[in-house]
């Protein structure tokens, strides 16, 4: 049988107890699961309550029904109770008694209201048709995701849950807005032959139906203990001096960690005692700049905006007379002048002990290593990079072979590409770059013999006329015009006029005539 208010046994002679294997597991009996220590202690109740409490699916929906005297249906007991929608429902009694007046106030639930009322005590045979309607709903919750993103409808189906009779079926889903899902209802009924109906719940309800471990490894709060839900924000993590990174402060909803709530009134009573303006303080040292607080040991650590190397705990008392004294117009000599200002007070807590090691920060300092950022090779650099290489490979083994060669000639250095023979190098063999002395010129005596003698004459260049000037002309005879082109004169010789000069000589002689 089963503990007191778990609600993980299938059935009362099942034989397991929490677990089978003597144990409860993730989602087992610790999901909204209540203790009802005056039915465990075996007090009988002076004032008898007829409203109970029953959880059904494993405690992820609870509700109150009546309870009539002849049920005799007690904490821990199976039962057959009314559903509002029609047909009956089986659940297991978690409170009686007193505790469910509490309960009823907690939730905000009038005593007064109208409920649906417990029937009997469920046998044998309704645990087993209820095992086998909770058998199929991992089967039915994979066919309705399906159906609905053939219909290409923005939500989710997070859990399905079949009722007690199997008439009826709720689908529990989560979707940014409204959904028409009204063919989707179509298709569920045409195809599960069931009473379909469509919840819509948010992400923290969602997780708080399918549980899970968080990130502190215990199930999830909203999953075990937690009915109702505020609203998270990331002010309280700046109070608690978290780092706002999003996925670090998130939980398995995708929503803001809910235990982000739970310390912070704790941490604004704890800083109402802090200054608010002090995250930088003039001193004549250089200026402090405030890098933690530690909220409980009322202690702030500065450090010098120029040296960073050493960090200075001041406590709140301290930092108060400090800012006082800059608003008089006194600036404080150093930060060890602000720390030795007011005693520390002394806390109850003992003093940690110091670990034994050396302070080499300042004796012993690894260089900064200097990266070189990599550039991103496309396809054609690479392939030019290994031409590249492959050239500068074969370059170096050409100077290899011409290393172990003989030295070439000063001939063969000197020739040309083409095999022409070299150029005369005229130059002195010392101060090639110096100026040549100037030529003295002697005049030569008009009775000494050329110094060309017995060499062939060489004929002078032929400097062309300018264009203005007349060519020469041939002795004119008195009243003869001279030949004209390639007319023979009575000598025998040939004019050498041309056509260009015909029409001017003409006109110089023209008053010859």
């Amino acid at each position: 049988m089963g503990c007191v208010g778990c609600s993980c046994s299938t059935g009362k002679d099942s034989g397991g107890g929490c677990k089978s294997n003597g144990g409860c597991a993730t989602g087992g009996c610790n999901r909204h699961n209540t203790y009802d220590w005056i039915t465990a202690q075996g007090i009988t109740d002076a004032r008898q309550f007829d409203i109970v409490e029953v959880s059904f699916k494993n405690g992820s929906r609870k509700d109150f029904f009546k309870n009539p005297p002849f049920t005799r249906a007690t904490t821990g007991d199976w039962v057959i109770v009314e559903s509002l929608s029609g047909g009956f429902d089986v659940g297991k009694v978690t409170l009686s008694g007193e505790l469910v007046r509490l309960q009823m106030k907690r939730k905000r639930v009038r005593t007064d209201a109208r409920l649906s009322a417990v029937v009997r005590k469920a046998h044998e045979r309704d645990l087993e048709r209820l095992d086998e309607v909770r058998s199929e709903e991992k089967g039915v919750l994979i066919q309705a995701r399906a159906i609905a993103r053939t219909l290409d409808l923005d939500m989710k189906i997070g859990d399905v849950e079949f009722q007690g009779d199997g008439r009826k079926c709720t689908f529990y889903y989560t979707a940014d807005g409204r959904v028409d899902f009204r063919e989707l209802i179509r298709h569920y009924a045409r195809d599960f032959k069931v009473k379909i109906e469509m919840r819509q719940i948010g992400a923290r309800q969602e997780s708080a139906r399918i549980g899970g471990l968080g990130n502190c490894g215990r199930e999830l709060c909203c999953s075990t203990w937690l009915t109702e839900f505020k609203s998270v924000n990331t002010a309280a993590a700046r109070y608690q001096n978290l780092a706002i990174n999003q996925t670090k402060l998130s939980g398995m909803c995708g929503r803001l960690k809910c235990c982000l709530n739970y310390e912070l009134d704790t941490y604004i009573d704890a800083l109402e005692d802090f200054p608010d303006r002090a995250e930088r303080l003039k001193t004549s040292a250089g200026l402090a700049i405030l890098i933690k607080t530690d909220v409980f040991k009322r202690l702030m650590f500065y450090t010098y905006a120029e040296d960073r190397s050493k960090f200075y705990a001041v406590h709140v008392d301290q930092i108060w007379e400090a800012l006082d004294m800059l608003k008089s117009g006194k600036i404080p000599a150093s930060l060890d002048d602000i720390i030795a200002m007011a005693p520390q007070l002394e806390s109850d807590e003992p003093d940690e002990a110091e670990p034994d090691y050396e302070n080499v920060h300042d004796v012993i300092q690894l260089p900064i290593e200097k990266r070189k950022k990599k550039k991103k090779k496309s396809k054609g650099n690479r392939d030019r990079s290994q031409t590249a290489a492959a050239a500068v490979e074969k370059a170096a083994q050409q100077d290899d072979l011409s290393q172990n060669r003989t030295a070439p000639r000063r001939d063969d250095r000197n020739r040309r590409p083409d095999n022409r023979p070299p150029r005369p190098d005229n130059r002195p063999p010392e101060g090639r770059n110096e100026q040549r002395p100037p030529q003295q010129h002697t005049k030569r005596d008009p009775g000494a013999p050329p110094q060309n003698q017995g060499q062939p004459a060489q004929k002078p260049p032929q400097q062309r006329p300018p264009e203005n000037r007349q060519t020469p002309q041939a002795p004119k005879q008195d009243g003869l015009v001279p030949p004209a082109d390639g007319a023979a004169d009575k000598d025998g010789n040939k004019g050498n006029n041309k056509g260009g000069n015909r029409n001017r000589d003409r006109r110089n002689f023209k008053g010859k005539k």
